[in-house]
């Protein structure tokens, strides 16, 4: 069978190392740890400026240091650690001012994103995402940050990609692993009640995407994007 990416079906390694977008498969080690090591940032178990030491993540994340070793340079690229002169690799600063522009480009683009994902989803695209805040109630009772931000990372990745437009799909990841830190931030201050109309708003633009209804798809995207950081400091 043809590959419907062929770019990476002549990639050297395994055919499961491999993803859709040319990510990382989620079987592989180094996947596996880069993702940890991105919701520990989120959640500020790994603080800003923290180092990150290859011995010290291979022993916190129960990995040999080769399963290690890619991460924090494809944490780099997204701007989520900085390598620092005789430092090395720490987290980086939460810059508020990063994340409001952040917040801008997010205006700018997720509601095209969301519209053209609603014209171009296919059914499997659909059932992701309609099933990523599949347990929410349960986690929003049990105060399960972890797997909040985990539902949400999987459905901004579903709905990124079912634009079938890849760059612009790794490029909306990239930014949603930014502006989430934020966000991470503000829900832990949120009522339950709160947090269950946040959630609320990611299954209508879900629901918006299965009608295949591009225009209420851009509008509920919109909503969701909400307000930018900064009007929670007036």
């Amino acid at each position: 069978m043809n590959s419907p990416f062929p770019i990476y079906s002549r990639m050297k390694g395994p055919a499961n190392s491999v993803a859709r977008g040319g990510d990382w498969a989620p079987g592989l080690q180094k996947a596996r740890i880069y993702e940890q090591i991105l919701l520990d940032i989120i959640l500020g178990e790994l603080a800003p400026m923290h180092v990150l030491d290859e011995r010290a993540l291979a022993d916190r994340y129960a990995a040999g240091i080769a399963g290690v070793r890619e991460a924090p340079g494809r944490l780099a690229l997204e701007g989520l650690v900085v390598r620092r002169p005789r430092v090395g690799t720490v987290v980086a600063p939460l810059d508020i001012r990063e994340i409001e522009q952040a917040f801008e480009v997010r205006r700018m683009l997720e509601g095209k994103t969301a519209a053209l994902a609603a014209r171009t989803a296919k059914a499997a695209d659909v059932e992701t995402i309609a099933r990523a805040f599949e347990g929410a109630e349960a986690a929003i009772e049990a105060a399960d940050f972890r797997a909040m931000l985990s539902m949400d990372r999987n459905f901004h990745r579903a709905v990124a990609f079912a634009t079938n437009n890849i760059p612009l799909g790794r490029f909306i990841v990239s930014l949603q692993n930014v502006a989430t830190r934020f966000w991470i931030w503000e829900m832990e201050k949120q009522s339950p009640e709160d947090q269950l109309r946040d959630v609320a708003l990611h299954r209508a633009l879900g629901a918006a995407i299965a009608a295949h209804d591009p225009e209420g798809a851009e509008a509920a995207a919109l909503k969701l994007v909400g307000v930018p950081p900064s009007a929670y400091r007036g």
